[in-house]
């Protein structure tokens, strides 16, 4: 049985959930978040608390249980705060800028990398070194962090490249010399 499962999950003013099926929305002051839960798990609306039910006792379904429930309570902490991922752009010549929707990075290469943000996506550069993405949808704002780090992953011996601002790069020696 899963713990997390068990929690309920509270509803903020202001926030309307709606259950179709197997389709659940939830709907807030930043937007709006629908997806489909998993066969056998049930949602319940009790007063301003969601809470998750499976039909059957094991242990797969307790598993689909505590997902279902992180997924919805993710959704909802998402259309009232929303989430955020800050990237940081270490290296001499190193730097990113919005145009539109659009982020322009000079990471090293011949040539600039232009990359369109997702729809319901927002990046925001601060001093050119440091990019906040920004949106509603946990899992989208973490591929586009993923995706802007993979264009220059940051290296062990400088640590050029993009990072994650909480990330730690193990550093490595260099070469040792003559002896």
């Amino acid at each position: 049985m899963s713990r997390i499962g068990k929690k309920p999950i509270n509803i903020p003013k202001g926030v309307t959930v709606s259950l179709a099926g197997d389709t659940v929305t939830v709907k807030g002051p930043k937007g709006e978040l629908s997806k489909d839960i998993v066969a056998g798990i049930r949602l319940e609306t009790a007063g301003d608390q969601i809470l998750v039910q499976s039909e059957k006792e094991g242990k797969q379904e307790g598993a689909y249980r505590g997902l279902v429930r992180a997924l919805v309570a993710n959704m909802v902490e998402g259309v009232t705060n929303g989430f955020e991922r800050v990237l940081e752009v270490n290296g001499v010549g190193y730097r990113a800028e919005v145009k539109g929707s659009a982020l322009n990075l000079s990471l090293g290469y011949s040539h600039p990398i232009e990359y369109a943000l997702p729809k319901g996506i927002s990046a925001e550069v601060e001093k050119q070194t440091k990019i906040f993405v920004r949106g509603i949808d946990k899992e989208l704002v973490g591929a586009t962090a993923a995706k802007i780090r993979s264009f220059r992953k940051p290296e062990p011996y400088k640590g050029k490249g993009v990072k994650y601002a909480e990330e730690r790069i193990l550093r490595k020696a260099g070469k040792a010399g003559k002896k």
